[in-house]
């Protein structure tokens, strides 16, 4: 996908700090993950889970494109393995 600006909402940046996740990883994961799933009726903008690897680590970010390569986080977390299948595409029942 194509990233020209990033907005990120407070409850991501938070996350972030908290997680070790830096604004690159989370355009990385934007630009060359892959949608795991569409979220088409959140308001204001349809939003996506997207997961991405950075290393080794598995990352899954949730974003809003509001305008052509203007993407909005929601939030941004590393996936936890006991709650989805190792993949990390699916969660586990």
């Amino acid at each position: 996908m194509w990233v020209e600006r990033l907005i990120f909402r407070t409850h991501a940046l938070r996350r972030m700090f908290e997680r070790g996740i830096t604004e690159g990883e989370v355009r990385m994961v934007l630009e060359k993950g892959e949608v795991i799933r569409d979220y088409p009726d959140d308001q204001p903008y349809p939003s996506r889970l997207l997961l991405g690897w950075c290393g080794l680590r598995p990352v899954h970010v949730v974003a809003a494109e509001s305008a052509p390569g203007e993407w909005i986080v929601i939030t941004v977390y590393e996936p936890d393995p006991a709650c989805w299948h190792p993949d990390f595409k699916t969660r586990k029942p």
